[in-house]
């Protein structure tokens, strides 16, 4: 068989992959191969905002699990992530935030990313950023992603905020500017009521140009190596296995499960642990697979009354709204309104955010809803415990070893129960009580911390922001460089969230597509 010759091949298009690979097709002279492990997009479920926790458990989720986890209970936490073109852009809640300016800061200043501070980083933001409403220094208005206000607002969101100012929060229509800090109402990814993933943005229309190809359900088993230089990607598709050639790089966009998974497969990581799998050292690197971080959430679930709770709108005419027009409750992204703010006054930078869900939403949205309700969840941003992943086989079939390790620092429970006790100030104030009949989780209306600790064991689980497995920086256990180049190793780069040496204060979509739009410029300049 004659192995295909690309300039480059793009392993992943989620978030930062599918940015790469369309900006590296920009330049007609090169060849661009694009591999993705899922189908196309074409679920209507993809597309339809609220109907987000309708793919999880699908063939659209990886359907990864944490090992248990003492403080949740023994739990093993669901970890969804899309498997299909456009990645978790094409899965998450939609909502637009940047992080803090502190964040970039100090992965230049304590991790040695250098180009990697805030001032560096905004132009990336706003290259990609088309926002509707936003006009300033801050955003970008003829970007390729669309940012939005939501169409369709619930009654509870608009109170939430209200409650939120009368609690002492600062009002805010923009997490994205000067000032991250206050409340108010998420933008979105969306375009005219519907879903605006990556895929959507970035993918669709390079398709159009010759220089680049797509190929779906190429399942990667293995980057190649040449010594220490990666040299092709080996790939399952359509019951065949085939090996591709990159002339110029790999970039490996998998995420911070699958990327350092596929480096330690392809003899990239921890010397002692591939060879406990029978896998051949290639590049021992102790920190791929290490530094992992996510932020752990956990709601306040109150029972309503006098209003709707959002899991009762679907019905067949409001799916017809959404689907033809862009409008109705169906274009909510369900977390509608929030807040970032501080758990201690000693602390310059927000560490908690709120996430408002006019729903009882718990248990990634999986359960049957039997009444109304309303959910505030407290999400820790700023995180200080650490966890890891490792493989369990040298077969690529079998989901890695995950361990989050939530809570192991007592600071990170601190600080959560310090959000739940600022989410009952909230309810307690301005109009939101109103809505509210009784609380069901924790029961009572001031929560004792073990009440709090309780409802974490019961309910607590990601937000869907796992990075850091792939750690970029010069400091010891670092795996990339600031230019994204694996250390040790020739032609390979990875750009995705698993490069970011520390989670940062806020959803992380748009901070993964901000890494693929730099990625693709350092790739360029170094042709």
């Amino acid at each position: 068989m004659t192995t295909e010759n690309f300039d480059y091949v793009v392993i992943g298009s989620g978030s930062a992959g599918g940015v790469v690979a369309a900006r590296l097709s920009e330049d007609p002279s090169v060849r661009v191969l694009l591999l993705e492990a899922g189908p196309m997009d074409d679920d209507d479920m993809i597309h339809l905002p609220a109907a987000f926790s309708t793919l999880f458990r699908t063939k659209w989720d990886w359907s990864y699990q944490t090992t248990p986890q003492k403080l949740l209970g023994g739990r093993r936490a669901d970890w969804p992530r899309m498997k299909g073109l456009g990645g978790c852009s094409s899965m998450n809640a939609m909502i637009y935030i940047r992080a803090n300016r502190a964040d970039y800061d100090e992965w230049r200043d304590a991790y040695g990313a250098e180009g990697w501070g805030y001032d560096d980083v905004l132009p990336y933001f706003k290259k990609s950023e088309g926002n509707q409403r936003l006009r300033d220094e801050f955003h970008g208005t003829d970007g390729p992603l669309h940012v939005e206000d939501r169409r369709s607002n619930h009654e509870m969101s608009h109170a939430f905020v209200e409650a939120c100012v009368a609690a002492g929060f600062k009002p805010t229509d923009d997490f994205n500017g000067a000032e991250q800090e206050g409340a108010g109402m998420y933008q979105v990814t969306c375009k005219k009521g519907r879903r605006w993933s990556v895929a959507d943005a970035f993918i669709r229309p390079a398709m159009q140009r010759p220089n680049l190809t797509v190929r779906t359900e190429a399942f990667v088993t293995r980057i190649e190596m040449d010594g220490t230089r990666a040299t092709g990607v080996t790939y399952r598709r359509g019951g065949r296995t085939e090996t591709v050639h990159a002339g110029s790089e790999i970039v490996l966009s998998g995420g911070a499960v699958n990327s350092p998974q596929l480096l330690m497969l392809s003899g990239i990581g921890p010397g002692a642990h591939l060879r406990s799998h029978g896998i051949d050292v290639v590049v021992d690197s102790p920190g791929v697979g290490r530094n992992l971080q996510d932020h752990p959430i956990s709601g306040a679930l109150f029972d309503t009354r006098h209003t709707t709770d959002l899991a009762e709108q679907l019905s067949v005419g409001n799916l017809l709204m959404a689907q033809k027009f862009g409008r109705g409750p169906l274009t909510s992204n369900v977390a509608e309104a929030g807040a970032f703010f501080t758990s201690r006054d000693d602390l310059d930078v927000p560490d908690l955010q709120l996430h408002m869900l006019p729903a009882g939403f718990w248990d990634n949205g999986l359960h049957e809803p039997t009444k109304r309700g309303l959910t505030i969840a407290s999400t820790l941003v700023r995180v200080e415990s650490t966890g890891y992943l490792q493989l369990r086989s040298a077969d690529p079939t079998w989901h890695p070893e995950i361990e989050p390790a939530y809570y192991d620092d007592v600071a990170d429970l601190d600080a959560m129960v310090a959000g739940y006790e600022r989410i009952y100030d909230v309810v307690g104030a301005g109009p939101l009580g109103g809505f509210i009949e009784q609380p069901w989780l924790p029961g009572s209306w001031r929560p004792t911390r073990d009440e709090i600790l309780a409802a974490v064991a019961r309910i607590g689980q990601t937000v869907y922001h796992p990075v850091g497995t792939c750690s970029m920086g010069t400091v010891e256990g670092s795996v990339v460089g600031p230019d994204l180049r694996v250390h040790g190793v020739e032609g390979l780069r990875v750009a995705d969230a698993s490069v970011m040496p520390r989670v940062p204060r806020g959803n992380t979509n748009a901070p993964t597509i901000m890494i693929g739009e730099k990625a693709a410029d350092l790739i360029k300049e170094s042709r």
